[in-house]
């Protein structure tokens, strides 16, 4: 069934936490409804709206960290391409960032 996508362990990670982020927001949801609040983002948002533009920054990061993984090697005259974990904490740094000022 997921034999479509490599399972690595830090893809494993990335995705669990999401699926927790969701199931988090849920429960949180339920119990203390939201309201809207205006933060660094230029529109008023939900806990909600900034969990979705969180996230898609988180992948979006995930994505050009993995993407210019070569490059950083080639930039920085490193001996092999910087670990994929550095780019997942820095898009959940981000991510708390939107979630918590955003």
């Amino acid at each position: 069934m997921f034999d479509w996508m490599v399972w690595t362990t830090p893809v494993a990670v990335f995705f669990t936490c999401i699926a927790l982020m969701l199931v988090g927001m849920t429960v949180w949801e339920i119990k203390s409804p939201t309201t809207l609040r205006k933060g660094f983002l230029p529109i008023a948002t939900t806990r909600g709206d900034r969990l979705f533009i969180g996230l898609l920054t988180a992948a979006y990061i995930n994505l050009a960290f993995v993407g210019l993984g070569e490059k950083f090697t080639q930039w920085f005259s490193l001996s092999e391409e910087p670990s994929v974990w550095i780019g997942f904490v820095l898009s959940m740094a981000v991510l708390a960032l939107v979630m918590r000022k955003g």
